[in-house]
This record gives C-alpha cells, structure tokens and sequence, in this order.
C-alpha cells in the first residue's frame, strides 16, 4: 500500500519520542514515496489546521491531542497477548439496534469500531466476541465509546446461549484463514528481515515501512480470540517476529532520523493515514 501524503506525515510523526521533526525530514522522506513536497506541505496546513498535529517554534512538527489515542493503540501491538485473559464461556455483546440505518455517519463509525475490538455480527444489530479481554465489560464498553461507538448502543454481557446460537457464534470467526494469514506474516518479515542488510538504505526505508505497517496493522486489529477458538500462542509468534523486524527497521531509518535530529522511540511504519484519522475522529485521544 503507497501511503499518502497525509498517511505518510501522521506515520512519521507518530515514532517521534520527544521533540518534533522538521519539515526538510518530512519533505525527504516524502521523496522515497514520490510524495511531492508540496503535498506533504499542503497536509501539514490542514493536519495543523483540525489539531491533529502541533508545530513548534522552530517549525518543526510533532502529534497533537487528536492523533495522541490512535499512537498509544498503535503502540500497544508489542503486547497484544497481554490484553487477553482466560475465557469463561461468556460473550460480550453489542447491540446497536437503537442506531437507526438512516444515520450512516454513526453505523460506520459503530462498525468501524466494533471490528477493532473483533466483533462480528451474529445477526442484525447483535455483535459478540468472546469475553476475554482484560479490561472486562466496563473497560471495553469505555474503549468502544471512545472510538466512536453510538452512546446509544448497549454493551453487555451474553452467556448460556442454546447449543445452535452457540455453535453459530463459535463459528463467527474463520480461524483457519487467522492462522494461515499468521504463518504468511511470519514467512514475510523474516524473509525482509534477512534481505534488509543487503539493500540499499532508500530501499531498505521503504519496505520496513511499507510491511512493517501491514503486520502491526495486522496485529493491530487481530480478533484476540482465546482457546479453543485458535491455538494458544498463534498470535505471540507473529509479534515475535514482528518485534525483530522492527529492530532492523530502526536499523534502516536511524542514520536518516539522526541525520535530521529526530528523537525516535521506534522504526517508522505504514499504518495507514486513513484508518489512523478515522480512528481519531471517532474521538480516541
């Protein structure tokens, strides 16, 4: 996926540790993307502009409040396993029947995030997973309404289902093709992982970036479903793997990033400018 100005600018600016970065930094990275500098510029006026990003007095550029929520989901792919608990046989749900279709705006956005925390639709206006997120039911009803969730959808706990509600939610979730796609992304980041030194440092850039940001997208929006649903330990795998690729792409961005007088606390990746803002205005941060 070729990142947009806007995808480019937030991903950036979202590794930054301390400080900000400069534009000249902005505008060279954009150039290894075929990102002219005047949109990179164009979208610093507008990001700055809606508040998703803050200038210093130097003119240098680093998040603001509204992008701040989306970096600390972003940030906690490192421990995805660590936000599941053992399952009990219970379901969250969500029934968002009191959201009239007519209002789109707010299904998207109900939708939307609804499909970050893995839910899936049992059928209209009723959408479970299973209750094994640490957080419990009153920490998942606050992250769904902080990402956009309709105030006027119920959020809940569903247990002693009949055996054939039962069997239909355990097969909400096509956990062959989970574990598959889990193998694929492993395959994919050690085989860069190993080719990486060998490249230039331009090319080297862009493809830590570019599947870097899939797998932690990957990972970000993972279902985090618990036994027996899909084998203990699946999804520690891939963050594994994904943990060493992101030291090799600290490798590739650091003489740039330091080039530039970036503070960096990781390798930049390509999460996705869209998804990111979107996430954003649903009000996370």
């Amino acid at each position: 996926m070729t990142p947009t100005a806007k995808g480019l600018v937030l991903d950036l600016l979202s590794t930054v540790r301390s400080g900000s970065m400069p534009v000249r930094a902005l505008v060279a990275a954009g150039s290894l993307f075929n990102v002219e500098e005047n949109h990179i510029r164009v979208t610093l006026a507008r990001l700055l502009t809606d508040g998703t990003i803050e200038r210093d007095q130097r003119g240098a550029y680093r998040p603001g409040p509204a992008s701040r929520g989306v970096q600390a989901l972003v940030a906690g792919w490192r421990h995805a396993e660590e936000r599941m608990t053992r399952w009990n046989g219970d379901w969250a749900a969500v029934l968002t029947g009191a959201t009239a279709r007519s209002e789109r705006g707010a299904v998207r956005r109900n939708e939307s995030a609804l499909a970050l925390f893995g839910f899936e639709p049992l059928e209209r206006g009723l959408w479970l997973r299973p209750a094994n997120l640490i957080d419990g039911i009153d920490g998942l009803r606050g992250l769904l309404r902080d990402i956009g969730l309709d105030e006027a959808a119920l959020v809940t706990t569903m247990k002693d289902f009949d055996a054939e509600t039962e069997r239909r939610a355990r097969a909400l979730w096509d956990v062959d093709a989970l574990t598959k796609r889990y193998e694929r992304s492993i395959a994919k980041v050690e085989a860069s992982r190993r080719r990486l030194p060998r490249w230039s440092e331009s090319r080297a850039m862009v493809e830590s970036f570019t599947l870097g940001g899939a797998t932690i997208r990957q990972i970000v929006r993972d279902p985090l479903l618990p036994p027996p649903f899909i084998a203990a330990g699946a999804l520690g795998r891939l963050v594994r793997a994904m943990r060493s690729y992101d030291e090799a792409g600290r490798a590739c961005w650091r003489p740039f990033l330091e080039e530039h007088g970036v503070d960096f606390a990781r390798a930049p990746v390509h999460f996705s400018g869209a998804e990111s803002s979107a996430l954003a205005a649903g009000g996370i941060g």
